[in-house]
């Protein structure tokens, strides 16, 4: 392991910087000198718009600036993490850039976390600064995070973004004051610039650690497969707290000048309206967008000439759904993309052959990765075709993990990340995922953990026990099931289970949105819950045939 220069342990090594670095794929440019560079030669340019207002590139460096000084003004020092949890607004540009500036690592949390979550992710990153809305949705968020400072002794400073509040910072107050006159040191471009946690089966999620170089060399292969130019306008209806908004709302306008568009919440008929106004050509989001967005354009009996590009991925992208967008985006190159978190985008779409027929069978063709399949019990290679565990290498892999033995656990020896998900690669290099080794439950893109729920559930008085499965969904591609076991003479319905998950302050996009009371659940000889044998259960029991079954989304 490698320790950087503000402290973070990670597996990057003389042999990999010299690997990356020397074919090129590691350019050594940290965020901080593409912006600036485009503040100068595109600074009237938008660089980012949202549903109120846009910015220049000028203007986002001008603010990114003053904010760095700012924190640096309040004692942070280089490796000092700076979170946010925020909807898709622009003030995350700029967030993102003064930590890079300032020589901070970014930790973006996704806003629909509650008490739980965002505790334990605020108490494991050590974040001293927090930025946050004062309420979106139906989330007060200073509420919370008041709830909570009492146990987070490293949290010095709570920001309000758009709002004031009495004894609180503001984000303008912080934004709004003369340039900074001491210059900032040029970042190391190995250093961790990004933090960004990604729940797991095991329950508590974990901080994935990226550099300028990953990141970097991720937005590169993307504009180089997909031929982006200055003149692409993207739209990002994903959040900027999941590694797909991140990188390519956060990260990849200030590689070649690009716009990007903003969508604080999705709804089909404002992204038409948002591709139209502002002419967006490419867009990356879960099947869900993929799918609305399509019956909106067949509603409206329109086309969206500028729409050229669209990547899909986050949750299975069943092949009917690529198929349905050809026909109604013929203009469209519609395909389906693959990663996650620790290792973006091993797949980035379709090179060769019908793209129709291609971008709906597979999940795109493999680059700027090294990929091997393996068997999952004695980590072999296997030939060609053959399904096993995904194992990626290359330039954009993490760092590792906040937690070195969680990195351990997770590389082989030659330094390929075990993915835990099941695929094969065909003859053309193209790569199709039949399914994950772990539970992980993925609804409309977002990762469930499923031990997480059961968790809350063993504490219930009523539960002896619980087990959570992945049931399908049209729309969200799967939600959470539960199985339980009541404990002798107690009862317990539906409503009375989310009100309690509701009282634990579960994120609500966790619910499970089915539930099934039975006598005892499927073991195998050693104990172990048999939950595939729940999942198929769970997807082909009927409501009018389950007598015990308590509700159905």
């Amino acid at each position: 392991m490698h320790t950087d220069g503000s402290g973070w342990q990670t597996r990057l090594g003389p042999d990999m910087a010299a690997r990356y670095a020397g074919d090129g794929r590691w350019q050594n440019i940290p965020l901080a000198e593409s912006a600036g560079q485009c503040a100068r030669d595109y600074p009237d340019r938008t660089a980012v718009a949202d549903d109120s207002g846009g910015l220049t590139f000028q203007q986002l460096w001008n603010q990114a600036l003053r904010l760095a000084a700012t924190l640096r003004d309040h004692g942070l020092q280089p490796g000092s993490v700076v979170s946010f949890q925020l909807p898709n607004w622009r003030e995350t540009l700029v967030i993102n850039l003064a930590c890079a500036i300032g020589r901070f690592v970014c930790n973006p949390i996704v806003p629909i976390y509650r008490d739980a979550e965002l505790s334990f992710i605020l108490a494991n990153s050590k974040a001293r600064v927090l930025f946050i809305p004062d309420r979106f949705r139906s989330i007060d968020y200073l509420e919370m995070i008041q709830r909570l400072r009492p146990n987070l002794p490293h949290l010095e400073h709570v920001v309000l973004v758009r709002a004031e509040a009495d004894g609180v910072a503001s984000y303008a107050s912080w934004v709004d004051r003369p340039a900074p006159l001491e210059p900032f040191t040029r970042a190391d471009p190995d250093a961790v610039k990004l933090l960004l946690y990604t729940s797991g089966t095991t329950g508590n999620p974990k901080g994935v650690l990226h550099s300028h170089n990953t990141l970097r060399a991720e937005v590169q292969a993307v504009t180089d497969f997909w031929g982006l130019s200055r003149d692409d306008v993207l739209l990002m209806p994903s959040p900027v707290t999941h590694i797909t908004g991140y990188l390519y709302a956060l990260e990849l306008p200030f590689l070649q000048g690009t716009k990007t568009v903003l969508m604080e919440r999705w709804e089909a008929s404002a992204a038409l309206d948002a591709i139209q106004r502002h002419q967006a050509s490419f867009s990356i989001g879960a099947t869900p967008f993929l799918v609305e967005l399509v019956a909106e354009v067949d509603r409206r009996g329109i086309q969206l000439p500028s729409l050229r590009l669209y990547g899909s991925g986050g949750a299975p992208v069943p092949p009917e759904v690529v198929k349905r967008a050809y026909a109604v985006l013929p203009n469209c190159k519609t395909f389906r993309i693959y990663g996650s978190s620790e290792a973006p985008t091993i797949s980035l779409g379709i090179a060769q052959g019908d793209p129709a027929e291609w971008g709906a069978k597979t999940d795109g063709l493999i680059f700027n990765h090294e990929v091997r399949i393996v068997d999952p019990a004695s980590g072999v290679p296997l030939a060609t075709g053959l399904a096993g565990e995904i194992t990626a290498r290359g330039p954009e892999v993490m760092l590792g993990y906040t937690d070195p033995s969680d990195t351990e656990a997770a590389f082989d020896a030659d330094g390929y990340f075990h993915t835990g998900d099941l695929g094969y690669i065909d003859e053309n290099g193209y790569i199709t995922v039949t399914g994950r080794m772990k539970d992980l439950i993925i609804r409309g893109g977002e990762n469930i953990s499923p031990k997480e729920i059961e968790d809350l559930l063993h504490q219930h008085p009523a539960i002896q026990e619980a087990a959570v499965v992945a049931f399908p969904h049209a729309r969200m591609g799967e939600t959470p099931c539960a199985y339980v076991v009541l404990r002798p003479g107690r009862e317990l319905d539906f409503p009375g289970l989310l009100a309690y998950l509701e009282s634990a302050r579960l994120a609500r996009q966790k619910f499970p949105e089915r539930m099934f009371v039975v006598d005892d659940l499927p073991r195998t000889a050693t104990g172990k819950v048999l939950k595939h044998v729940l999942k198929a259960r769970a997807a082909t029991e009927d409501c009018q045939d389950a007598p015990r079954l308590l509700a159905q989304a």
